[in-house]
């Protein structure tokens, strides 16, 4: 049944809640932590009872026993006594009295009652536990009212709290207008610091509202008493704009009133010398607001960055040592302060809810009215406190220090709610309002969600009556700006008054961070600016007060040419440098911007001073760049600036008039700038420009320096010339002379064009004196010309001499040097006054003076004459040679020089007639065509002549200009001609190929001269040889032979064009191979040389040639190939395979040919390959009986002998041959299908076609008799195997056993069953074959799934070992092998000591086989045991192994029992001294060097024993999806090359070059692995030293490695078995960086791409490397083991040995992949190539 709550209240009994009183008490005192908190909430509760005056008393205990003794007589002899310390002495009573209300029943009510705060919203108390604080100091507190009295106790001196009530005396109680309070304090102690006591006094009564006058006592001494004055209050206008309410509009001001406020105090020496607690406040160091300098650069972004405000530090100074008093510590000293209060009215609108909400908080009505109040001290109030503290000659300074502005946000200013709270204002001022406190009565309370908002609204209405007293404050300073400005401007100390009474309003104002809550300052900050427009806020200037819109901050930049604008004056900057900052931050005051500027430039001119000042301003603009539009700001500058030079109208330049500047380093120097001289009035004045770099004139400005074409066109300037005479160049020759040297002392400087322009200004002005008057330059002539005594010579004024520059502007301006030609034509050659001689002598004594014009005048002139030319025809001068012997021989025509005249070569005469042309030797053209002249007089003259001037004249010979000219002597055969220069080669080996070769008679020198050929170009021979091949087989000799020498000057292309081309003469090849009489022409590429091939049928197939040693090198590099390749046979092979069959004679010769296209397979094209699977090409043999064995018996096939078979051969496909692998089988289906030969190398050939293995396709069916149970037989030969088993495996290397050994010795894995009679049944099932043959069997092995093997023995006849061995390869083996089972047939029927004969190591083999499957077993058990199940199988569940191999499996499956070893170590066999029971391979045979021993052993030290003919290294432990170094992975069961023929015995020798270049492509196979894409490699040149048998598994891992990371260039890879993959990269950081330092530089050396090395690492296995599709794995965990140590040493050499060979290693086996014989041979080889740069590494 459930019961309600009312019905279980109703059933219940009351009991009272206990209260811990004391506790209580003592956790709300806990809350007060202010300084004086008693006397803070009795000078609070005084005023609440309309107090006018307190007194406090301190009593000691003395003063109390000698007042109780007598009776009031206070005093009597304190004077006769020394004072105490006030620091020290203990009082033991505290009193304190005011004057107000008495007690009414109900206060006393209330006095006894915790948390019930006064009702009357007029009062501050509110919470009821002020009286409380008193507890803090006393346990029983005593009040006095009236004539009334309560006393507090503890009753019991327990934790309740008691109150007692009763009445005074009448003597006592009766007029006493006192309300005591008394404290016998808990535990007696000094005063409170007596100075800082008064001080906190002074600063409570300030916004008491009744209370006027407090005096403080020390026994009966009146230590201080301060008295408060209120004046007149006085009604201000709130200044306009001003919001007086905030937006939740619950507060509104309505109206502002300013009062006066007189505080004094009158307080004992005594006290001052007392000292006080705390610092004196010292004065601070403001820095000044960095201001940008010519940080113009931001004018259109920011214009100037604003620099971040920093708080002021204090400069921490040392106080001043205490003075000595000397004078009566109870001597008063008297001090008063003045104080401005600013008071608000505020209505109160409230909601119902916030009212109740408000009530309910504190306990009493919120007022619909109330008052806000601020203290603010102006300048001068407060610089006459300073100078007051000042005066003070105690180190406390003043009483009124609290109450004194606190412009450095030191704290000092604080929230009042009655008397002063812990709470800080933030600006220079005190304030005081109903705020809602904390109960500690300590801070304003901004948490509660109701009382919060109360108070934020009151603290709008304080950022509102501090933005209204600073504008007024501003607004006065205006009118007193303004007033004084009325009468001029104002007086400096008068303006310094006003700017610092602005300022003290400026930092007055200025908002810190308030504590305890910041909150209370950034709110009344945000009230402060947000109740007025951001763009009317009143600041000083430079120009008075003004808003910050229209005032700037202040930049050194400008100042010197702004000079009106309006900025913040310095002190501004420097001492409010806090509230610039956050006016600048609300983007109230900016920075001087452009716009500014301009206003001022369009509003005055400026003076030379301001203008330079200004120009300098935009000049370090323009430098700094990346200001937007500065073309635009630049054309504003220009077109606003003035510049004044003068007082006169003419004085003022606009700036956009300017076009040139003088740069007095350059021209400024030249042109005359003084005396008058005319200057552009376009030109910058030079007082400006002197004062910068010209550069930055030319580059920030349109201007141009004044050159000396523009001061020139403007002294010509007729409005120039007219106006000044002596100015004019036309009528003033000492002026004209001016210029003229002005324009020489330029000329060097000047350009070509400028030269020339002034030639141009002045060439039609008659601007030359000369001696017949001004002239133009074309009229005058200098001085050397004055040769007709009529010419005008120039003549300066001042006598000067023109030479040097001032001849060259002469000259360049048409000023004549000598007398024209055409004038001494006409008054002499032809008048005939003059010879040629004398002609040519005074052209000499001219020729510095002809110009270009007249000089190429002369040369075309006809006036000289040929020798022995009786007509006497002119000839210009290049048209005739100079007087020589030489070239008369020639039949050159000679000038007539005469015979008065010796004709000197070297003599002035004729070098003026080489200027003019005369020729001194022939054209390289005219001396050709001589030499290929009709006239045969002159041709050898002519070459003669040629050769003999090749060096100095005939350099530049090319023949490829004479081509068609024939005039190189040569010989065509025997015969002697001319021919021309391409047909003529010096070798005269090419004479029987029918060209031109040179004539004897030229020797060597003549033929370099000339650049006769030693031979044809190779195109030529190419040509040759297509148009006319060799007539006949000498004739190829020859010339093959003569080309063999040049084959590297043919292109590939030219050699691949001849390999296809029908040039080598070849007789006819019958069918039979007999030679005919008649020859063939047939390409290079499709002949062979005739050598030992010769004899074989390759030549019934293909054209064998042989035109000697010399003669064959040009064929082969023309394609001729010393025997047809693999795919050349192979092709042929296919074309025609019975034909094929036919000219090899037979199968031998044809087996020798599959062979040999078995060992070649790689070489055949993929293409080539597939045609082979599906064309009848392989040869396959089928058995048939006897013709009389089929007659005369009808035995089983089993039965009959080898002597009754025949064999029959044929041709067909892979798939249509059988591979034999059971010879049993073999014997019973031979008849019925075509096998393959039984040689390894074309069986595994056959494979790779599609061949199958006869044991794949017989099925095997067993029937047997009963058995015998306890068989000894069975047992025995279980044992015996057992026994001799390791023996086999240990010598059976070339595949891996299908089941491991161990597993095979467990009991339940391997029965052996004796059975009375056993027959085995045969089914072939094989193409069209259906057949069974049963016989009877002494022993069969079977396994069915993964059950246990079972091995069948017949009772009734003696076990035949071999039907044992074969029964067990087939199980034990993927593909066994014919001699496997001979071999394990051997092992079993011979006893120990016959094998020990026949070198079996029978005891060590067995002693280590044991010790390994032990160790193995050990492993297996322990694992086993560290992670069995708790569960126990079912009891007819086997342990089973691993299922078998598909048949499609290329590789075997690892038995599980053999675990990876645990230490790093090489896998291989036995000790590297044993031998195996085979004979060892012959390394000479294989082509292996002598200097290879080193190669070889570290092969063994790899664990590759290359004394075995296979390659093995005996058996290995097995390894998943790779392959260690020196381990033989077991092949698959089909496809893989198991070779064990011979290669060919042949006696040719790979070339070296073949190595090398097969080297090469394995080194650049090289690369990064890319996941599972897989890469064809190159094919590869066959190189038969490397061929052998031998084959293991070297492909790379794949599936079981992540790439977890790289390093460097380096892919990280990890197996998936290791715990944490991704961890590898960090835990083996250093070892991973240390590993790829180490292959590095063996990359190097190999030329290897860091990228195709790869790092892994796994947990186990003998995995050292690998390689995985030309890619190259490198195992991290063996470098780790086996190399860090020594390398983290410093020791690499150990670590480059090992690497260096791991890398050849699995670089070879990018050319071969089984670990044979010819792997063998490449990896020495790699060695042995790259062993010298190893070297020098390890050195």
């Amino acid at each position: 049944m459930v019961h309600t709550r009312d019905a279980l209240w109703e059933s219940g009994h009351d009991e009272s809640v206990e209260v811990n009183q004391r506790a209580l008490i003592d956790k709300v005192l806990a809350r007060y932590s202010g300084e004086f908190t008693v006397f803070r909430e009795l000078l609070q509760n005084s005023d609440d009872a309309q107090s006018k005056a307190v007194e406090i008393r301190f009593e000691t205990q003395a003063y109390m026993d000698r007042n109780s003794q007598t009776q009031g007589l206070e005093g009597a002899d304190a004077g006769t006594k020394e004072l105490p310390d006030l620091k020290t002495t203990p009082v033991h009573h505290w009193i304190f009295k005011n004057n107000g209300i008495l007690f009414r029943d109900q206060d006393w009510g209330r006095l006894k009652k915790i948390a019930e705060g006064n009702p009357d919203e007029e009062k501050i108390g509110a919470f009821g536990v002020g009286f409380y604080s008193l507890f803090s100091v006393t346990e029983e507190p005593f009040v006095k009212s009236g004539d009334q009295w309560m006393g507090f106790y503890w009753k019991d001196k327990k934790d309740q709290l008691y109150a007692r009530r009763g009445t005074l005396p009448a003597a006592e109680g009766s007029l006493n207008p006192w309300t005591s309070f008394e404290m016998a304090l808990r535990e007696a102690a000094p005063i409170p610091g007596a100075f800082d006591f008064t001080r906190f006094v002074a600063s409570s009564i300030t916004f008491m509202t009744h209370l006027s006058e407090v005096s403080i006592y020390f026994d009966d001494k009146r230590l201080a008493k301060l008295t408060k004055a209120t004046g007149v209050p006085r009604t201000l206008e709130i200044p306009k704009g001003l919001k007086r309410s905030s937006a939740s509009n619950i507060m509104n001001a309505t109206g502002i009133k300013s009062t006066p406020l007189h505080i004094k105090a009158d307080v004992m020496r005594w006290v001052y010398a007392a000292g006080t607690t705390k610092n004196r406040p010292l004065p601070t160091i403001t820095k000044p607001i960095k201001v940008s300098h010519g940080g113009f650069l931001s004018t259109f972004s920011s214009f100037f960055s604003t620099s971040g405000a920093s708080t002021p530090q204090r400069v921490v100074t040392p106080l001043p040592a205490e003075p000595v008093v000397e004078v009566d510590p109870l001597t008063g000293i008297e001090s008063q302060v003045t104080l401005s209060v600013f008071s608000a009215d505020v209505d109160v609108r409230l909601s119902t809810k916030m009212s109740a909400e408000l009530h309910r908080s504190t306990k009493k009505n919120p007022p619909s009215k109330l008052t806000f109040q601020l203290i603010y001290t102006a300048k001068d109030e407060y610089d006459a406190s300073i100078k007051e503290d000042e005066k003070q000659p105690f180190v406390t300074g003043s009483v009124f220090q609290g109450l004194r502005a606190d412009l450095d946000g030191s704290g000092s200013a604080r929230i009042f709610i009655g008397h002063a709270t812990g709470q800080t204002t933030g600006i220079g001022g005190h304030m005081a309002a109903r705020f809602i406190p904390t109960v500690e009565r300590e801070s304003i309370d901004l948490i509660d969600r109701t009382v919060a908002t109360w108070n934020k609204e009151l603290l709008y209405i304080g950022g509102f009556v501090a933005r209204a007293a600073y504008e007024l404050e501003l607004d006065n300073i205006r009118t007193l700006w303004q007033g004084v400005m009325a009468y001029g401007s104002p007086k400096s100390e008068l303006q310094s008054w006003l700017c610092g009474r602005a300022l003290h309003a400026l930092k007055f104002f200025t908002f810190h961070p308030s504590t305890p809550s910041s909150d209370v300052s950034a709110a009344l900050e945000a009230a402060f600016f947000a109740c007025s427009s951001p763009n009317s806020f009143p600041i000083m200037s430079t120009a008075g007060v003004g808003i910050t819109t229209e005032v700037r901050l202040p930049d050194p930049t400008f100042s010197a040419f702004v000079k009106q604008l309006a900025v913040l004056p310095d002190e501004v900057l420097m001492e409010a440098k806090r509230m610039v900052t956050t006016l600048q931050a609300r983007g109230m005051i900016k920075d001087i911007k452009w716009p500014d500027v301009l206003d001022e430039l369009r509003k005055r001119p400026l003076p030379e001073e301001e203008m330079i000042a200004c120009l300098k301003w935009w000049i370090g603009l323009h430098k700094q760049g990346g200001t937007p539009d500065l073309l635009r700001i630049r054309t504003d500058l220009l077109n606003a600036a003035v510049l004044v030079m003068d007082t006169s109208s003419e004085g003022i330049l606009p700036l956009n008039s300017v076009q040139t500047f003088l740069n007095m380093r350059n021209m400024g120097s030249l042109v005359p700038v003084n005396d008058g001289a005319p200057l552009p009035k376009y030109l910058l004045p030079l007082n400006v420009s002197r004062h910068f770099d010209p550069v930055d004139l030319q580059t920030s400005f349109p201007w141009r320096e004044l050159s000396i074409i523009d001061w020139l066109q403007h002294v010509i300037n007729p409005e120039v010339t007219s106006a000044d005479v002596q100015h004019d160049v036309t009528r003033s020759a000492p002026w004209a002379e001016r210029v003229f040297q002005v324009l020489a002392r330029a000329w060097p400087s000047l350009s070509k064009a400028d030269q020339n322009n002034i030639c141009m200004l002045l060439n039609y002005k008659t601007c030359v004196p000369t001696s017949s008057g001004f002239k133009r330059p074309d009229e005058s002539y200098l001085q050397n010309a004055n040769v007709f005594k009529d010419l005008p010579i120039v003549t300066l004024p001042s006598g000067t001499i023109i030479k040097g520059q001032l001849e060259k502007v002469f000259i360049a301006m048409g000023v004549r040097k000598h007398v024209e030609l055409q004038i001494v034509f006409d008054r002499m050659i032809k008048t005939g006054d003059w010879t040629v001689a004398d002609l040519i002598k005074y052209l000499v004594n001219v020729q510095t003076t002809l110009s270009a014009a007249e000089m190429e005048k002369l040369q075309a002139t006809y006036a000289f004459v040929k020798e022995n030319d009786e007509q006497k025809t002119r000839y210009r001068a290049m048209d005739l040679y100079e007087p020589l012997d030489s070239l008369r021989q020639l039949g050159l025509p000679i000038i007539d020089w005469g015979t008065n005249i010796k004709w000197k070569g070297a003599s002035e005469e004729a070098k003026f007639l080489y200027k003019l042309g005369l020729r001194r030797s022939p054209h390289l053209k005219i001396i050709i065509s001589l030499c290929a002249s009709n006239d045969s007089q002159i041709r050898p003259l002519a070459l003669k002549y040629f050769l003999n001037n090749h060096a100095g004249r005939y350099s530049d010979f090319d023949p490829s200009d004479f081509s068609d000219l024939a005039f190189v002597p040569a010989l065509d055969q025997t015969t002697p001609r001319m021919g021309k220069h391409k047909e003529v080669f010096s070798s005269p080996e090419w004479a029987s190929l029918g060209f031109l070769i040179a004539h004897p008679s030229l020797n060597a020198e003549a033929l370099t001269k000339l650049k006769i050929k030693d031979r044809p170009e190779p195109s030529a021979l190419v040509n040759l040889l297509s148009k006319t091949p060799p007539k006949d087989e000498a004739t190829a000799q020859q010339w093959f032979g003569a080309l063999a020498g040049h084959i590297s000057d043919f292109s590939l292309m030219e050699l691949k064009r001849l390999s296809e081309m029908l040039i080598v003469p070849a007789k006819h090849t019958l069918r039979i191979g007999k030679e005919t009489s008649g020859l063939r022409w047939l390409p290079p590429n499709q002949c062979y040389f005739a050598g030992d091939s010769h004899a074989q049928f390759h030549s019934k197939l293909f054209s064998f040639i042989d035109f000697g040693s010399r003669a064959n090198n040009f064929l082969r590099a023309c394609g001729t190939k010393n025997e047809p390749s693999v795919e050349e046979v192979s092709r042929i092979l296919l074309d025609n395979p019975h034909r094929f069959y036919e000219l090899a004679d037979g199968r031998d010769n044809f087996l020798i040919e599959l062979r040999n296209i078995a060992v070649n397979r790689r070489q055949i094209s993929s293409t080539t390959l597939t045609r082979m699977k599906k064309a009848p090409i392989l040869l396959g043999s089928q058995r048939k009986r006897h013709q009389t064995t089929e007659k005369g018996s009808q035995s089983n096939s089993a039965d009959l002998d080898e002597d009754d078979w025949d064999l029959q051969y044929d041709l067909r496909r892979a798939d249509q041959i059988v591979i034999v692998d059971d010879n049993n089988g073999y014997q019973i289906f031979g008849d019925q299908i075509f096998t393959a030969p039984q040689e390894d190398i074309i069986e595994n050939f056959y494979t790779e076609l599609g061949s199958r293995r006869l044991s794949s396709l017989i099925r095997e069916d067993y029937k047997t008799a009963s058995e015998i149970k306890n068989s000894k037989v069975a047992t025995e030969t279980r044992s015996l195997i057992l026994e001799r088993l390791p023996l086999f495996l240990h010598e059976h290397t070339h595949s891996r056993p299908r089941i491991s050994y161990s597993w095979l010795t467990e009991e339940k894995n391997f029965l052996v069953k004796t059975f009375g009679k056993l027959t085995v049944t045969k089914s072939l099932n094989y193409g069209d074959v259906r057949l069974s043959r049963g016989q009877d069997s002494s022993a069969a092995a079977r396994r069915l799934g993964y059950g246990p093997i079972e091995l069948w023995l017949a009772g009734h006849s003696q076990v035949d070992m071999y039907e044992v061995a074969t029964s067990l390869c087939r199980l034990l083996f993927e593909a066994p092998k014919v001699n496997d089972a001979l071999l394990l047939m051997t092992i079993l029927s011979t006893d120990l000591k016959s094998l020990k004969r026949r070198g079996y190591n029978v005891d060590r083999i067995l002693r280590q086989q044991k010790a390994e499957r032990q160790a193995a077993e050990d492993t297996a058990r322990t694992r086993a045991e560290n992670t069995a199940l708790i569960s126990k199988p079912s009891p007819d569940i086997h342990s089973r192994p691993p299922p078998p191999i598909p048949k499609t499996s290329t590789r075997p499956v690892s038995p599980p029992e053999l675990p990876p070893p645990t230490p790093p170590k090489f896998p291989g066999s036995f000790d590297p001294d044993k031998s195996s029971s085979n004979s060892p391979l012959d390394l000479v045979k294989l082509g292996a060097k002598p200097g290879s021993a080193i190669i070889q052993n570290w092969k063994r030290k790899l664990g590759i024993d290359s004394h075995r003919p296979d390659g093995g290294v005996g058996p290995s432990l097995p390894v998943s999806n790779g392959t260690a170094i020196g381990t033989n992975a077991s092949p698959g069961p089909s496809g893989q090359i198991q070779s064990s023929g011979r290669r060919p015995n042949t006696s040719a020798v790979t070339p070296q070059s073949n190595i090398t270049s097969n080297i090469d492509m394995a080194i650049k196979a090289c690369t990064q692995e890319q996941g599972h894409l897989l890469r064809n490699r190159d094919r590869m040149q066959m190189v038969k030293e490397s061929l052998d048998e031998g084959y293991c598994d070297i492909s790379g891992r794949v599936g079981d490695l992540d790439l977890v990371g790289e390093m460097g260039s380096v892919n990280i890879f990890v197996s998936r078995d290791a715990p944490q993959l991704q961890s590898i990269m960090t835990t083996k950081h250093d070892i991973i960086a240390r590993f790829i330092h180490v292959i590095t530089p063996l990359g190097q050396i190999y030329k290897l791409p860091l990228t195709s090395l790869h790092i892994f690492y796994d947990q186990g296995g003998d995995l050292i490397a690998f390689n995985r599709n030309a890619s190259i794995f490198l195992n991290l965990r063996y470098y780790e083991a086996w190399h860090d140590a020594d390398v983290l040493s410093g020791n690499l050499s150990s670590a480059y040995i090992s690497w260096f060979f791991t890398l050849a290693h699995e670089i070879a086996h990018n050319l071969v992949q089984p670990h044979n014989s010819e792997h063998e041979f490449y990896f020495s080889a790699i060695c042995e190539a790259h062993i010298i740069p190893f070297g020098r590494l390890l050195g």
